[in-house]
């Protein structure tokens, strides 16, 4: 980022390719439409765009790019508070985004078939989740934060970051063995 600051562009392509994938991830795992999570995602980078001239290294770059998906996310429930989070549906395709998600390399089917219903019901308990433990387990699961660059992110302490992931893998590992029974 200090490079791309310096006005070094192949840097912004860097930075890109190895971050677009995580945090794409994680900000559609968030959204209700696919609309959303790519309006989001190019303002997150559009953002970063903007401020490359006033960046400084206080912490290292992917806490800093989570703290402008987090801000920007916050930004965009405010204005649709309304609305509710859903998992499944495309509101604006129709299409079940949930078949679109990789399955299990084995190509067969009641492997599959299970995979996908295991899918689901990660999905659901995932969603299930207060959002403030869903964001943190997201930071940690798909942008691979650690505590203490989700705390920064989010603006909370340490320990109010190392609860709400500990509650949200206790909640999702309860939900899970659930199942398993």
């Amino acid at each position: 980022m200090l490079r791309y600051a310096a006005g070094d562009a192949a840097a912004f392509d860097q930075l890109y390719a190895r971050h677009r994938g995580p945090l794409f991830r994680f900000i559609q795992r968030q959204c209700k439409e696919r609309a959303q999570t790519e309006e989001i995602f190019q303002e997150v980078w559009m953002n970063l765009v903007k401020s490359r001239e006033r960046y400084t290294a206080t912490a290292r770059f992917r806490t800093y790019l989570y703290t402008l998906a987090h801000n920007r996310m916050i930004d965009h429930f405010r204005r649709h508070s309304n609305e509710p989070l859903m998992l499944g549906e495309d509101a604006e395709t129709g299409l079940d985004v949930i078949a679109g998600l990789p399955a299990s390399r084995v190509d067969e089917p009641y492997v599959r078939v299970l995979s996908r219903q295991q899918g689901e019901y990660l999905l659901r308990l995932l969603e299930g989740l207060p959002s403030a433990q869903r964001e943190v387990f997201l930071l940690a699961e798909e942008g691979g934060l650690s505590l203490g660059e989700i705390a920064e992110a989010t603006g909370v302490s340490f320990e109010t970051a190392k609860s709400r992931l500990r509650y949200a893998i206790g909640r999702l590992r309860a939900g899970l063995q659930k199942v398993a029974a």
